[in-house]
């Protein structure tokens, strides 16, 4: 009995850590919890007579929880349409609760996780234990099966993807580009339809992807008015993000990614607008943070 309540002193006084690491590596607060409460029960299974470090050690369990359950994932990422978008502020049958979810996607980076979810799983092990949590390579290394040296290799892999690879060069354009993106999405928000139009081409080009159940009866949307009537009022889960090396906009609740938006600038206005929505041309989308 004094054992068992030792194991579980132990246990809740590294959960908060034990999540963090966990929803990071997975994006989603109910796998999260499913992955911990797994390491419970590795825990109660396990011998620790000998475990000096007990944080260590959990943090090394649930890590190789998180990876078996990215290993496992279905190729097919879940479908989301626009009535998921947003999830009503009440908890789900799992339990899980999506206004939570929501705030932590917020305080761990929405950008941060949509990266995460294009690497691969032993590439975001490494980098989220490496980067975020500060492990050493030797204790990454036996978590996802790799030798020191090549796990430092799948987090500086990682790390590239994530931060993108933007030249000096470039830095002033997208900064310019940035600014009109954010100025776009500002409007969008609040639905100030005379500050889309001063941001968009009068000639510019909605492309719609029709595999996008909402607009699939709306693939070509032309000019500023027929435009800023698509987006008006509607980009409160928008997010700028580095797309293929440019300013882009992702649309991704709670960090699931629902659909792209790659824009095209002229002149200090924006003339494209190309929306991305099926799963398989999302994935092959380099996605990078975009530095504040």
């Amino acid at each position: 009995m004094n054992d068992n309540h030792w194991l579980v002193e132990q246990f809740e006084a590294h959960r908060n850590h034990l999540q963090a690491v966990a929803y990071r590596m997975l994006g989603s607060l109910s796998e999260a919890d499913d992955a911990v409460q797994e390491s419970w029960i590795r825990l109660c299974r396990s011998n620790t007579s000998g475990v000096e470090n007990m944080g260590g050690w959990l943090t090394t369990i649930v890590s190789r929880v998180c990876l078996d359950m990215l290993r496992s994932r279905k190729s097919q990422r879940e479908e989301l349409t626009m009535v998921s978008v947003p999830e009503p502020v009440t908890s789900r049958e799992d339990g899980s609760d999506p206004e939570h979810e929501a705030l932590l996607a917020d305080s761990v980076g929405l950008a941060m996780l949509v990266v995460l979810g294009n690497l691969n799983p032993a590439e975001r092990i490494a980098f989220v234990l490496h980067d975020i949590f500060a492990l050493s390579f030797s204790e990454i290394a036996p978590i996802v099966d790799r030798n020191e040296a090549a796990t430092r290799q799948l987090a500086s892999r990682a790390r590239r993807r994530v931060q993108g690879a933007v030249t000096t060069s470039d830095s002033a354009e997208l900064k310019r580009k940035r600014e009109l993106v954010d100025a776009f999405l500002a409007a969008s928000r609040t639905g100030d339809f005379e500050k889309l139009l001063t941001v968009l081409d009068p000639n510019v080009v909605l492309r719609n992807d029709t595999a996008f159940a909402p607009v699939s009866n709306l693939p070509f949307v032309h000019g500023s008015e027929a435009v800023a009537k698509q987006f008006a009022g509607r980009a409160q889960g928008a997010r700028p993000m580095l797309v293929s090396g440019s300013v882009g906009v992702v649309v991704a609740p709670h960090g699931r990614l629902l659909f792209v938006l790659e824009l095209k600038v002229a002149d200090g206005k924006i003339t494209e607008i190309d929306m991305i929505a099926d799963q398989t041309r999302l994935r092959q989308l380099d996605l990078a943070v975009l530095s504040d």
